[in-house]
């Protein structure tokens, strides 16, 4: 099994799909470092050389961040914003949708289940 930044990438699957196990690489991001090492899209995992996973690895580890670094980057991002105060800052601080979402109806995922309310009947 092939360990790329700190994550176990399947070995059956094509190159391709396999990077974006890594959390901040899609499908964009894992043909262009294909592209870079030059290792045919339709290439499988456990037919790479040590060599060729290595050369993955460094690529991933020059061009772009992942992993930690970008779940740290993220998460000082959003406490940038609920330090300011801001509206988005305080949409993140009571846990409701950021991106002007309607919450009426709807919004569930980010408000969690519904909870009764004592006395309320139609």
């Amino acid at each position: 099994m092939a360990r790329i930044a700190g994550v176990n990438i399947p070995t059956n699957k094509r190159v391709t799909i396999a990077l974006r196990y890594i959390h901040g690489i899609g499908a964009t991001k894992a043909a262009d470092i294909c592209d870079t090492v030059g290792i045919p899209p339709e290439r499988r995992v456990h037919d790479l050389s040590d060599a060729e996973v290595l050369q993955i690895r460094e690529a991933i580890d020059r061009d772009y961040m992942v992993e930690g670094d970008l779940r740290r980057d993220v998460a000082v991002n959003i406490k940038r914003l609920m330090d300011q105060g801001c509206y988005r800052g305080l949409r993140h601080r009571r846990g409701l949708p950021v991106r002007g979402q309607r919450t009426h109806t709807n919004a569930r995922t980010r408000k969690g289940p519904a909870r009764p309310i004592a006395g309320k009947k139609k």
